[in-house]
């Protein structure tokens, strides 16, 4: 007798991506089937996201109003709507493995885009859209950057965006820097590594593709972080995009060749006793999570998966290793906090929540749902409105701290996630609070300009 669910952790298999019948259409069709059968008789993830009330209206509009009734042509309406947060595997399906039901919807989802993405369905424009690296080309260049940013901001410029690349309008969309981290951040100032029980005592940057280009000021506090503690840190030789935006699209040669470029690299530090640490959620599960089940037997692989450290995991477990400095001069008032979904699969619990809780005279309150961004598919004309959508309970939850007051401070790990709720906010009419990355908030509790 099958059981009813699951009383156990859930499990992931290695992706089987290298099989020929990976990309056979028909038996993915065949799984897609057999997960939406069951999926329908369980309805419990309807609000996490589009793929799942899309799926279930297919159902209830169709002839027979069970999955037999749905045309496979449909499908593919559903596989569209996910963009990879994992959050129905890790904490809403009762029938992931270890559960006879073996089901895996996101990666499922994923199989069935690299079908898309090998069979040419997908268009120039998302690719272009998630080359963060020829995006980040043009970083640093002051001419260059002026000249891009102010047309990015003129309703005329975005028209055309919005026809030619498909970039809603309305959507955010991040500026470039003037100057890249990599190339602007100072070098440590801290020498001694005093290694503990929990950490390493010597941290390796990986700057990824956001902050490097976009927001460089996330990366100088992290830095400012961990000089104040007396932490010595370098930045990885040399990187490559983690490959994210690529898996999104099901293009898996290309996160295969962003593990190739990365993983030598990293492997290194990870053999030289460093702590690697990337301040970009969706990065850090990358080489956590899913660059580990592509390539299960590749040890370097899996030694970078060890090695890899959310920044706020590492410095709660410098904090148990009494290594981290705990006196706060400055305090944040009243900080609402969104935890991203690529935090939260990572498994290492409110870390972040935790180190901001020590900050005297600062409420935190903690908000566990998905901002709807969820890298390009936040900007995209077809699904813009969908992630404004999906993300409104987070804003009106966010607006309002339990006691009635207001937030001082909006923040999240994922930095575009984080624009995305103050877009909300706006769009809402729901206040101004300052928006700031946590290892900016941090930065500024510990008084460092």
């Amino acid at each position: 007798m099958s059981r009813e669910g699951n009383l156990e952790a859930p499990t992931r298999h290695p992706l089987d991506w290298k099989n020929p019948d990976f990309y056979n259409e028909d038996k993915c069709f065949e799984e897609l089937e057999r997960i939406f059968d069951i999926c329908h008789g369980c309805r419990r993830c309807v609000s996490l996201c589009g793929a799942f009330p899309t799926l279930f209206d297919l159902v209830d509009e169709s002839p027979t109003m069970e999955v037999d009734g749905v045309k496979k042509e449909d499908y593919w309406k559903v596989v569209d709507q996910c963009y990879m947060c994992d959050l129905c595997y890790m904490t809403k399906c009762p029938y992931t493995p270890p559960h006879e039901w073996n089901l895996d919807f996101p990666h499922t989802m994923l199989r069935a885009k690299a079908i898309k993405f090998k069979k040419g369905g997908v268009k120039f424009s998302e690719k272009l859209l998630a080359s963060t690296d020829v995006h980040g080309s043009l970083a640093g260049i002051p001419v260059v950057v002026q000249a891009v940013n102010a047309v990015n901001k003129t309703q005329v410029a975005r028209s055309v965006m919005e026809s030619a690349l498909g970039v809603d309008k309305r959507a955010w969309l991040p500026s470039l820097a003037t100057r890249k981290f990599r190339s602007s951040a100072p070098e440590a100032q801290a020498t001694e590594v005093k290694n503990g029980e929990r950490t390493p005592g010597k941290v390796v940057i990986f700057s990824t593709c956001y902050v490097n280009y976009n927001e460089p000021g996330i990366g100088h506090d992290l830095l400012k972080i961990l000089d104040h503690n007396a932490i010595p840190y370098v930045l990885v030789e040399k990187e490559k995009c983690c490959g994210m935006p690529k898996l999104e699209l099901g293009d898996l040669d290309a996160v295969a060749a962003s593990k190739e470029a990365n993983i030598p690299v990293l492997a290194k530090y990870a053999k030289d006793g460093f702590a690697i640490l990337s301040a970009v959620p969706s990065c850090t599960l990358m080489f956590k999570q899913e660059i580990p089940l592509m390539f299960p037997d590749c040890p370097d692989t899996q030694l970078v998966k060890e090695a890899m450290w959310d920044p706020f995991e590492y410095l709660v477990a410098r904090k148990r290793d009494g290594l981290l400095k705990t006196e706060f001069p400055q305090k944040l008032g009243n900080v609402s906090y969104q935890v991203p979904c690529h935090s939260r699969v990572q498994n290492i619990g409110k870390k972040t929540e935790e180190l901001l809780k020590l900050v005297p005279g600062t409420t935190v309150q903690t908000i566990e749902r998905c901002s709807g961004h969820a890298g390009t598919y936040g900007v995209k004309k077809g699904s813009h409105e969908m992630a404004m959508k999906i993300g409104k309970p987070v804003f009106k939850a966010m607006s309002q701290m339990k006691d009635g007051a207001k937030p001082d401070y909006i923040s999240s790990d994922c930095p575009l996630g984080g624009h995305h709720i103050a877009q909300g906010f706006e769009v809402n009419q729901l206040g101004e609070p300052t928006l700031a990355h946590p290892l900016t908030l941090v930065r500024i509790a510990y008084g460092l300009k």
